[in-house]
C-alpha cells in the first residue's frame, strides 16, 4: 500500500490543487457544448425564417398580381366611361 493520501475537497475543486486541469477540461467541454447548442438554435431559427420569407414572398407576389389586375380593370372601366360620355354628348 502506498503512503499517498487522497486529495482533499479543496484540492479537487479549484483552490490550486492537482485536479485544476480536469476542471479546465470540463469548462472547455461545457463551452463547446454551449456553442454547439447555440449553433443548433441558430440553424433552427434560420430554417424558420427561410420558411417565413418564402411565405411572405408568395403573399407579396399574389398581392402584386391582384393590384395589377385591379388597376388594369379600373383603367379599362374609366376608358369605357369616358368613351360612353363622349359618344353620348355628340
Amino acid at each position: 500500500m502506498g503512503s499517498k493520501q487522497a486529495p482533499s475537497w479543496a484540492d479537487q475543486w479549484g483552490t490550486g490543487g492537482s485536479y485544476d486541469g480536469d476542471n479546465d477540461r470540463y469548462d472547455d467541454h461545457k463551452q463547446v457544448e454551449k456553442k454547439n447548442n447555440n449553433s443548433k438554435k441558430l440553424e433552427a431559427a434560420k430554417a424558420a425564417a427561410s420558411v417565413g420569407m418564402e411565405k411572405a414572398k408568395a403573399g407579396a407576389v399574389i398581392g402584386a398580381q391582384k393590384v395589377k389586375s385591379g388597376t388594369s380593370g379600373g383603367i379599362k372601366w374609366l376608358k369605357n366611361q369616358y368613351s360612353k360620355k363622349m359618344s353620348s354628348s355628340k
